[in-house]
């Protein structure tokens, strides 16, 4: 499985507008390219970034899923609203990426996957882009998997967890920067975001054997991002 992890860059007084096209016509659209659907549209929560991006990751069967949803939007039956979208945003940034081989989500039931938007509550996600140090790369897969995931599932397992990792994913060869993870996790406790924007960390957390101090042989430089599932995205 490949995801096509998009973030769209809205005209902010066209919010509205992009979103109902998204809604009705694109999710729909997109739902009838065979192995291919929007599984995800996430808004990048307001006070926390840039304003007005939008966040869909689409998810594909195959690459010959990428090909088919790539000529639909080019030149089949998604190129107007394609066209109808573009002119509702001033960019789209893109990039496709597969499972690491620890992710809990490796795959989805595409059919299980509304072909239209959905109603649900909003659900709170942290993602984490990480860009390892020259020649760690392969290292930090492993790593992230063995001792990240391994640390958080544990802090689940005790009660005061903050995070569930859902996924790590790393960019498909040749489509974005070469050294990147992404890292999708969901706020399992509000209230402990809370704490780590309005406290220092602490030192307990960055000693030696915790992933934030030994981690840092790996990378130092990281972007967290606070997204929140639309009411109507096909998933929550």
């Amino acid at each position: 499985m490949w995801l096509l992890h998009e973030t769209h860059q809205i005209r902010g007084e066209r919010e509205d507008d992009f979103d109902a096209l998204l809604r009705d016509a694109w999710i729909p659209g997109v739902a009838g390219v065979r192995g291919a659907r929007v599984g995800w549209v996430l808004r990048h929560a307001h006070g926390t970034g840039p304003s007005y991006r939008l966040i869909t990751i689409t998810a594909l069967a195959s690459p010959e899923a990428y090909g088919a949803l790539a000529e639909a939007a080019a030149r089949g039956p998604l190129r107007d609203t394609a066209v109808a979208l573009d002119a509702l945003r001033h960019d789209v940034e893109a990039k496709l990426l597969e499972p690491l081989p620890w992710s809990p989500l490796q795959k989805l039931d595409l059919e299980s996957v509304p072909a239209s938007g959905a109603d649900h509550a909003l659900t709170l996600y942290m993602e984490d882009t990480v860009w390892p140090r020259e020649g760690k790369l392969e290292e930090y897969v492993e790593r992230s998997g063995a001792h990240y995931a391994t640390e958080m599932e544990g802090h689940e397992q005790a009660g005061h967890a903050m995070l569930q990792v859902q996924a790590g994913f790393r960019t498909v060869f040749g489509s974005g920067r070469r050294r990147e993870i992404v890292l999708w996790q969901k706020v399992v406790d509000p209230r402990l975001v809370l704490g780590l924007l309005t406290h220092e960390v602490p030192a307990k957390l960055k000693a030696p054997g915790t992933w934030m101090n030994d981690a840092l042989g790996l990378r130092d430089q990281w972007q967290s991002r606070l997204l929140r599932t639309t009411r109507w995205s096909p998933l929550d």
